[in-house]
């Protein structure tokens, strides 16, 4: 289950052990709220099944901003690491298998993993691709219009398309699941 991890980070067999032993498996249901809005997190995530949203409070409307899927592990950085509010909810979209590492646990691995300058390395990568993602998502608002954004969408992640409703699609864009619609229909019709 957690093969991609080992094979990122190629921990020792016994740390690898020690890792293991600190997460615990979570049969969650569809539309399970995991972390609310303003709330210190106490955890971390890894996906072993299913998709998990990132949202944020704008106005009462909630603004979809990060899909999570199956071999990804995803925690509110900034609360989990620093014990901040945070600024945003994670739920589940599908039925999950999840596995929850506590922040004590999780701290205690990454002492290790800090102490092993390639598994720093590594794990510094990992952060860094996460912030590149939001970096990406951001620009693509300023520099695309609705339909790019879509269209790269479909191109870069397809599952995204596949598994998740359209009102979280729309809102992830930027746009009304109208303008979705009639987005969709353009590209059907080949405009």
């Amino acid at each position: 289950m957690f093969e991609h991890i080992q094979d990122r980070f190629l921990f020792p067999k016994e740390k690898w052990r020690k890792f293991l032993r600190s997460f615990q498996r979570m049969d969650v249901p569809a539309k399970t709220v995991l972390l609310q809005e303003g709330e210190i997190s106490g955890y971390a995530y890894y996906i072993e099944k299913g998709v998990v949203r990132a949202w944020y409070n704008n106005d009462g409307k909630d603004v979809t901003f990060q899909f999570f899927m199956e071999n990804t592990m995803f925690s509110s950085l900034e609360s989990f690491k620093k014990g901040l509010p945070s600024m945003v909810s994670f739920e589940t979209i599908e039925p999950c298998v999840l596995w929850r590492i506590s922040k004590a646990d999780a701290d205690g691995v990454l002492e290790e993993v800090y102490e092993d300058k390639e598994l720093r390395n590594r794990f510094m990568d990992s952060l860094f691709e996460r912030v590149f993602d939001y970096m990406k998502h951001f620009f693509s608002f300023i520099k695309d219009t609705p339909k790019q954004r879509y269209l790269n969408l479909v191109k870069d992640r397809p599952e995204i398309i596949r598994r998740v409703p359209q009102h979280y699609i729309a809102s992830y864009l930027g746009i009304t699941t109208v303008h979705l619609s009639r987005i969709k229909s353009a590209i059907l019709k080949g405009e």
